[in-house]
């Protein structure tokens, strides 16, 4: 870690604004601005070195034989491409860029592998082609626009992709052929501000399976024909239902599909491409269906099912559409799902709230259902501590303000607690989106929290959040927004009435939407809160949705409302924190990324100005190569040591 520092004072308004003298550190070679924050004790770098050395091995793909993975990991300061030879292997790393790789899909029947990645958090991420036997690798997009969604074509000879390199602002489809790389071709132009991209080609590579996302309650699947440019509407024609697209069936003639159509949850559903109505498979699983993968000869597939928080695992025999759960999965959370070559193994990534990501392989048997061995593949470091030790949470359920049915809406919540009888001091933990939901899954910094500083930590899922039906999800719409916050009120009336957590000594943080979540909370609750940790959050919703980019701004207008509309302007302007900092009486953290694209910088510079016109300190930090959150070690380092300084001085009243 490069720690080059220069310190500079700022008198008067300060660097963006303030009443008082501020001063600023500039680190990691200046990219990384400390504004108002006193450098970091040795003690908390040395106690949290070992938190902040855990990396994980994140399954990406197969290699063509089907011998060998790659995955995606971290040796340096970011994740990059390595291979794994077999079970246990060391890690060989394959690329060495100074930004994380994104995306990656390994060439079907061939080498190459595809890879996006971005420069300084700013994701307009471009495409690459890397061989990795040479290593060798060039970039196949603009260098200008933004790309993502890449699908290969089934013989691997041309790939589609959405991108923006239109007008800089439409998500439209594109194609690109790896034997004329320098010529793309636009396939779909979208019509609005809605997101159009590829799923699936069909086996002759003629037609294109298309996600056409309009909002987290409304998507369409969609048939384009690549010769003609028809498009055809499968599925969510009525603009009232979420319609995901998955893949091509076996034989040509249908296709599969997550959607909420006539119920609560995402299921899994089968529907011919020539009319008809779709077959719901999971239709006895009550909850929602998230991730699905299909063998290369599409005779069978895996899916998982999101079951309160937790993932299970089942597998799918495609003619029969019969599925069976594969029992004895360790409880966590399963992702990246990708069958071996000939079908006899399923990779994926799992992820448990005391092992890191890493890689897995379940053994097959022959027939569609069987399922055999797991074999752990990676084995991620985590700084040599015993995570067998780490506090695991409890799922709870409190009431709120509101009624269903004549008895109090109950809000589901993680909740992890220090070893000891208390009270313990609590840090309420609220994820993004507001369309995210948070699980259990492995966090060395929650466990760096609860060993370190002795707290609590609560992590609720208010309304709001997705997993729990698509009733749920719109709870918090357009004019109800508040109705969210005021979850968060009702829990920490839970928590006054826990005798092992200390309602004297309460923080929020939380990040994006969480960071609004966290400002609204200062704004209505300073009287019960200690501190508040703002990472990247909206802090007015009309500056945020003039200000954020252009290929996203109509995708948020859908969830929070049109600030051109005098109505709702008024009432975003009444709701925003950024028009309340006059409540706001608590200890702040503000953190962002310069090259932050969905909420611009801009938002974190007005409430830290706002508020130390009114000559309320605020502590900031600013990382001048990042976006939407912390990617690089080196800055992510000083952000959790300055968060563990922060809530050592304002929530548990130590110097």
């Amino acid at each position: 870690m490069n720690l080059k520092s220069v310190v500079l004072v700022s008198w008067l308004l300060g660097p963006i604004g303030g009443a008082h003298a501020v001063e600023a550190l500039a680190l990691n070679n200046g990219n990384l601005l400390l504004e108002g924050i006193p450098p970091v004790p040795g003690q908390i770098k040395q106690d949290l070195k070992r938190y902040q050395s855990t990396r994980s091995g994140a399954f990406l793909d197969w290699t063509r034989d089907g011998k060998q993975i790659y995955i995606s990991t971290r040796f340096g300061d970011v994740a990059q491409i390595h291979r794994v030879a077999f079970p246990g292997a060391a890690r060989y790393q394959l690329t060495f860029f100074d930004e994380p790789v994104g995306s990656v899909q390994r060439q079907p029947d061939g080498n190459l592998l595809s890879f996006t990645m971005d420069a300084g958090g700013s994701e307009y991420a471009q495409l690459f082609i890397l061989d990795p036997a040479s290593g060798d690798w060039k970039m196949l997009s603009d260098g200008k626009s933004r790309n993502g969604a890449v699908r290969w074509s089934r013989d691997g000879k041309s790939m589609a992709y959405q991108s923006t390199r239109r007008n800089g602002r439409s998500n439209d489809i594109w194609m690109q052929s790896l034997d004329n790389p320098q010529q793309a071709r636009l396939v779909l132009e979208s019509p609005d501000g809605s997101w159009w991209g590829p799923q699936d080609f069909s086996a002759d590579n003629s037609k294109l399976l298309v996600l056409n996302y309009i909002s987290a309650a409304i998507s369409r699947a969609v048939l384009l024909d690549l010769k003609s440019g028809k498009q055809q509407v499968l599925a969510g024609a009525g603009g009232d239902s979420v319609n995901l697209p998955q893949a091509f069936d076996a034989d040509g003639k249908g296709f599969f599909l997550l959607t909420d159509r006539d119920g609560e949850f995402m299921q899994l559903a089968w529907q011919p491409l020539e009319g008809g109505t779709p077959r719901f498979i999971s239709a006895d699983i009550p909850w929602n269906v998230d991730g699905l993968a299909l063998s290369k000869d599409r005779k069978r597939a895996a899916f998982t099912v999101n079951a309160d928080g937790r993932s299970e695992l089942y597998l799918l025999d495609t003619a029969s559409l019969t599925y069976r759960k594969v029992e004895d999965i360790p409880m966590g959370l399963v992702s990246g799902m990708n069958f071996s070559p000939d079908g006899s193994k399923l990779a994926m990534r799992l992820n448990t709230p005391k092992t890191p990501t890493d890689s897995f392989v379940l053994h097959l048997g022959e027939q569609p259902l069987q399922a055999g061995k797991l074999e752990r593949w990676t084995f991620s470091e985590v700084g040599g501590l015993d995570t067998s030790s780490f506090i695991e949470p409890e799922l709870i359920h409190y009431p709120t303000f509101d009624q269903v049915d004549g008895k109090p809406r109950m809000i589901p919540a993680f909740v992890y607690k220090p070893r000891g009888s208390g009270p313990f001091p609590v840090v309420i933990s609220i994820h993004g989106g507001p369309e995210g939901q948070s699980r259990p899954r492995f966090s060395s910094t929650y466990q760096m929290w609860l060993n370190k500083l002795g707290v609590a930590v609560v992590v609720p899922n208010v309304r709001g959040s997705s997993g729990y039906g698509k009733t749920w999800l719109s709870l918090d719409n357009g004019y109800k927004r508040e109705d969210s916050v005021k979850d968060i009120g009702a829990l920490l009336d839970w928590i006054a009435e826990q005798k092992d957590l200390d309602a004297q000594r309460v923080a929020v943080f939380g990040g994006s939407y969480g960071g609004y979540m966290v400002l609204a909370s200062a704004v209505h609750y300073s009287d019960r809160l200690k501190a508040a940790v703002d990472i990247v959050g909206i802090s007015n919703f009309v500056t945020f949705l003039e200000n954020t980019k252009a290929y996203r701004r109509d995708l948020r207008r859908v969830e929070y409302g049109d600030e051109r509309d005098p109505k709702m302007r008024a009432h975003l302007q009444a709701i925003s924190p950024l028009n309340q900092v006059d409540r706001i009486n608590i200890s702040l953290l503000v953190v962002q990324g310069q090259n932050d694209p969905r909420v611009p910088v801009t938002e974190a510079e007005q409430i830290v100005k706002a508020l130390r016109s009114k000559g309320q300190p605020v502590w900031y930090m600013n990382a001048l190569n990042e976006g939407h959150g912390y990617r690089k070690k080196e800055n992510r380092d000083i952000y959790q040591q300055v968060v563990v300084m922060f809530l050592r001085r304002y929530l548990l009243g130590a110097q």
